[in-house]
This record gives structure tokens, sequence and C-alpha cells, in this order.
């Protein structure tokens, strides 16, 4: 076996139907007594909701969270914590939520408890992530890392199958990188390989039954566990393509990571043959990257760049910024394989088999 390093996540989480109504017990746990609740503006409600959960342990609800993190963003939601002199935050949503909490504790060393309502599974990295000048910037801070994570599968019945199918194929992106990435390691892998299971099972089910609540804790379930594996492991070529054409082009987040998983695989299949079998194991089919794209098809997921608009006159941009700093990966990262992996992104066309 060769050598590697494994460094357990601190954080605590709890798990279950129902287990947000423990996040008073959790905050008071940690000895926290004015919690800011963020979300964004669309889950407004929801914010309100748990700031009013909280009662006098919070100081209010702040919706001001957007995708990508702009850096004006990040800097209006510290200025709000140290004006409601906030002791943590409670994230409350997606990555958008989340990705602003890890701001506010990456800038004024407020620890963050995560309540996570889609699969996005940024609650368990390390990593934050700010967009300035349409470039996203992304870096490793452990005490962005939520001191505490919330899992209650009640909280995601309120997503769509629209999103809820590609907020699980994000997760999923993760957990095919972890068995890949720099940092692998046994450890990782196993927790990749039944992430990638739970979510290739339950994701179908969620879309045609989306008050399935079973199905819904094994997709919630799965996406804890991909979190858990990137944590470890780190990314690759996928994640500096979401990295780049989210923060350039301001490209919604789950959707562009539905559309590029099944190319990065296709991409890397030679480099990283191992990892596209375990990938192709745990879906149950012959081939990763086909197995993949043929999944988001069967869960309804938009497959094309230019269906969540990409414009084709900036993919020679967009292959560009990939190359310029590019992240580890298995197979050389050059600019015309990039081009030619977004074309076929911004085309939607199925991968070749191998």
């Amino acid at each position: 076996m060769k050598p590697f390093t494994y460094e357990s996540a601190p954080a605590r989480v709890i798990f279950g139907a129902g287990s947000v109504a423990q996040l008073a017990d959790e905050v008071r746990r940690f000895g926290f007594k004015r919690a800011l609740v963020l979300t964004t503006k669309g889950q407004a409600a929801l914010g309100e909701k748990t700031a009013a959960r909280l009662g006098d342990l919070s100081v209010g609800a702040y919706p001001g969270a957007v995708m990508h993190t702009p850096a004006d963003v990040g800097e209006a939601g510290c200025a709000e914590a140290r004006r409601l002199d906030a002791d943590c935050t409670v994230a409350v949503g997606g990555g958008s939520a989340i990705g602003l909490g890890k701001i506010i504790a990456r800038d004024t060393g407020l620890p963050q408890i995560a309540v996570p309502t889609t699969y996005s599974g940024s609650e368990m990295t390390a990593i934050w992530g700010v967009t300035k000048d349409g470039v996203k910037v992304t870096g490793p801070d452990p005490k962005v890392r939520p001191v505490c994570v919330i899992y209650d599968p009640e909280l995601t019945l309120r997503l769509p199958a629209s999103v809820s199918g590609p907020s699980g194929l994000n997760a999923m992106a993760h957990s095919v990188e972890a068995l890949y990435a720099e940092n692998a390691n046994p450890i990782a892998s196993l927790m990749a390989e039944e992430s990638i299971r739970a979510l290739g099972k339950s994701l179908p089910v969620v879309v045609k039954d989306p008050a399935n609540l079973e199905a819904r804790g094994e997709a919630l379930y799965g996406a804890w566990l991909a979190a858990s594996a990137l944590a470890q492991a780190g990314i690759a070529l996928h994640h500096k393509l979401c990295h780049t054409l989210g923060g350039a082009f301001d490209l919604p987040h789950a959707e562009v990571h539905t559309i590029l998983l099944p190319h990065a695989c296709a991409y890397n299949r030679d480099a990283a043959a191992e990892a596209m079998a375990r990938v192709a194991r745990s879906l149950g089919v012959q081939d990763a990257a086909v197995g993949i794209y043929d999944l988001a098809l069967a869960i309804g997921a938009k497959v094309a760049l230019k269906d969540i608009g990409m414009r084709e006159a900036d993919l020679d941009k967009a292959a560009g910024l990939v190359v310029q700093n590019p992240y580890y990966n298995p197979a050389p990262v050059t600019r015309d394989g990039v081009r030619a992996l977004l074309d076929d992104a911004f085309h939607g066309r199925r991968p070749a088999a191998a």
C-alpha cells in the first residue's frame, strides 16, 4: 500500500430527520450566546424562522448571502456580524450561505454552525471562496470549517426536483475528484465510493418522488460523505473548471458541476483508470463518464453549458483562464485539451465510452 496522510476533520455532526430541533442545544453546547443566522434572500423566511427558534440566543437573521460570494458581499457580512456583536454564525441553506459564513469566519474569527438544506457539501471543508473582478479565488484555512453541522433531511423537502438533481451531482463531483486528487487516501476513497453509491441510488428517487424522506436522507448522507472525502483528498481539474466558469461568467454553481463532471471524467479516464473504475462500480455502470452523463439525463438535469447561459464566444477565454493557474490533475492540463472539453460540455455531447 502506498504511504498516505489522513487528518480527521474536527466537526461535530448531528444527522437525522427533525434534528434541526437540536440547534439551540448545539449553540449552547459551544457556549455561544449571540448567533447571527445567514441565508440568501430567497431563504429569508427560513432565516427568520431559525432566528426565532433560537430566541435569545440569536441577534437576528441576515439574508445577504449570494452565489460565489462576491468580495463586497463578504465584506458586508463581516460588517453586519461586527455591528451586531455576534459571537458565531448559523448558516442555513446551501453553498452560498455557508460560503458567506466561511468568509466571516476567516476575516473575523467567528465560528460557524452549518445547517445545510442542499447537497452542496461545503459545510465539511476548510476551503473558502471569494469572487473579485470576475475571478473566483479559493484557499484553505482551518478556522472556516464549521464547528458543527446539522443534517436534517426534512429541510431538503423544500428543494424542487430541478434543484435537487444538480445539487446531488455537485456532491458526487466531490467524491469523484477525491478518488484521484493529489492527497487521495484509502479512507477518503472509501467514503467517496459509498457516497457515489448512495447518491446514484437516491437521486432518481428524490426527483421522481420529492416527498420521499428516506431517499432524501440517503442523498444527504451521500453528500456528507462526499464533502468529507473532498476535505481530505483535495480537488483537481473539474473543480478548477467550475470555479472558473462560475466566477468569470456567473453561471449557476450546481448546474456547472453537473454538466462538466462527465467530461472531466472522460478527460482523466486513462490517467486515473483505477479511480474511474471505482466510480463505475459504485454506479453499477461500465464507464464512469457515460454513466454520470446518463444519470444527469435520467434526473432531468441540463447537460449543456449553452442551456445555462454560457456563450460559445467565451469558450476560448474560459480555456485560457483554466490553464493560467491549473490545479493538480492526473492528466496533463493543456489549453487544447481544456478547450475541447469545454466544447463538448457546451454542446452537451454524450462522452464516448471507453
